[in-house]
């Protein structure tokens, strides 16, 4: 494997742990609620500009993953965009990287 694979997975994981320990304590201390949580993501101007900001990204990952899917045939590359938006453009980036960089049979 290249280095920059190794690269975009460690991304990956990092992208997928590390957001997810400051939601886990979120969660913790406000309980499951998710409709607070995306209360909390638009208490001021600056966390909605964030918002709003990783949410076109993950639209714009999205539709080049398609794009690429289709032309490529790689169709494991798919699985990057639950994880965009399960996880998160800091994983779903990444993920998608890596397994783009992978030789298509």
């Amino acid at each position: 494997m290249s280095p920059l694979r190794i690269i975009y997975l460690g991304l990956a994981l990092w992208g997928a742990i590390h957001p997810m320990y400051y939601f886990i304590q979120w969660f913790q201390t406000n309980g499951y609620d998710i409709t607070a949580m995306v209360d909390a993501w638009h208490t001021n101007a600056a966390s909605s500009g964030l918002v709003w900001d990783l949410t076109i990204a993950a639209i714009a990952l999205t539709v080049w993953i398609i794009a690429e899917v289709a032309t490529r045939r790689n169709f494991i590359a798919l699985i990057a965009i639950p994880a965009t938006f399960c996880i998160g453009v800091s994983c779903g980036l990444p993920l998608y990287l890596f397994l783009r960089t992978r030789p298509v049979v």
